[in-house]
């Protein structure tokens, strides 16, 4: 009975830190396909022969109830940094265990390592899809403080909920488009020029301007709605613009 319930309770857990939800992860692996070389398409459907960016995208969230010792202790700190206010993450570093940009980093030497086999560039290459979609979402660069707004509760809608789970998916889910409709919407105001201002490949970058958005999003009142979603509905399709033109940048620079 025990055992049961601390799966149950690692299950909890693992759904309430996901970053975008699966529309918001699919939206930034698609969004990506449109942007790879084609030396990095090759190498990705080498890897991935039956498998997209959009569908490799959630792979490292639906893996998190898989009762192995590398899903629910080693790389459950994969998903996530920790930016106190007012600092960087520069003079913050990984903690010991690691965290996403540590993970980045390890599962990028992977993807160049002649000496790695296919399994574990298949396991790398999904992670470094997600991670990039993570540390795009401003609550996975977490103060430090509310578990990344997991314990900030809200109504949104009229419904409980906490600040986490309406940044990972209920203001995306809230329009009830499919992923593919969202892609297509946000894919054509992607223009070359934001393109070329986006195309940036370091991790740290990306953690502050998401630092930056998660200390304006925590809300004055525990009721939100149609004023929140106006307010803050630019700010998320931007970031998983952004994401999916990164997510190319980055795969692409490996890839070289």
């Amino acid at each position: 009975m025990q055992k049961i319930l601390l799966t149950l309770f690692s299950i909890t857990c693992s759904l309430n830190a996901f970053a975008w939800g699966q529309t918001g992860h699919r939206v930034t692996g698609a969004i990506a396909e449109q942007y790879l070389t084609p030396k990095a398409r090759t190498a990705i459907h080498v890897l991935l022969p039956l498998e997209d960016l959009a569908e490799a995208s959630t792979y490292a969230d639906e893996m998190r109830s898989n009762p192995k010792e590398f899903w629910q202790k080693i790389a459950r700190p994969f998903h996530y940094v920790t930016i106190p206010a007012g600092k960087r993450y520069a003079q913050i570093g990984a903690p010991k265990e690691g965290d996403a940009v540590s993970a980045l980093t390890m599962f990028s030497t992977t993807l160049r390592d002649p000496n790695a086999s296919v399994e574990q560039k298949r396991l790398a290459l999904r992670f470094v899809i997600h991670i990039i979609g993570d540390l795009h979402q401003p609550l996975h660069a977490g103060n430090g403080k509310d578990k990344g707004g997991n314990d900030i509760k809200i109504n949104f809608f009229w419904k409980d909920s906490n600040l986490h789970r309406v940044w990972d998916s209920e203001m995306l889910d809230q329009r009830q488009l499919s992923y593919t409709e969202w892609t297509a919407q946000l894919s054509r105001k992607i223009s070359p020029q934001d393109v070329k201002a986006w195309s940036v490949t370091d991790p740290l970058i990306w953690i502050a301007e998401s630092s930056r958005i998660r200390d304006e999003i925590y809300p004055q009142e525990e009721k939100i709605s149609w004023d929140y979603l106006y307010v803050h509905m630019p700010q998320v399709k931007r970031r998983l613009q952004m994401a999916g033109v990164r997510m190319a940048a980055y795969l692409n620079e490996i890839y070289q």
